[in-house]
């Protein structure tokens, strides 16, 4: 069983930054793509950006130029660093790993964090 915890988020004014930190247990070397999506009152959950286990990323467009993923492969950690927030990122963020074994692979999600931008 893999527990994914994230931490930080809250409340921040328009143009303001916020730090996002997620991790998974586990072994180390069976945590591969992690990454963070994103859900809206009233809409569908959306992919935010991934990162391998090789440090390839991934943004969707809304966030490029703005989100850096990052993450630190000892520790099966991912971070999130939100700058530039506008209102239009005010969602619940949820945090995903991927697991990987001889059995196949699987992903596990944390319980979600606040992320509030305010105009």
């Amino acid at each position: 069983q893999v527990q994914v915890v994230e931490s930080g988020g809250g409340l921040v004014q328009a143009g303001g930054s916020l730090g996002l930190s997620c991790a998974a247990s586990g072994s180390i070397f069976s945590i591969k793509t992690m990454g963070w999506n994103r859900q809206a009152p009233g809409k569908q959950r959306e992919l935010v950006a991934t990162i391998t286990r090789g440090g390839n990323t991934d943004y969707t467009d809304s966030v490029k130029g703005r989100f850096t993923i990052s993450r630190d492969n000892t520790k099966n950690t991912v971070y999130l660093q939100m700058n530039s927030l506008k209102p239009e990122d005010t969602a619940v963020y949820y945090c995903n790993a991927e697991y990987c074994s001889d059995y196949g692979c699987r992903s596990y999600w944390g319980q979600g964090t606040q992320v509030t931008v305010s105009s």
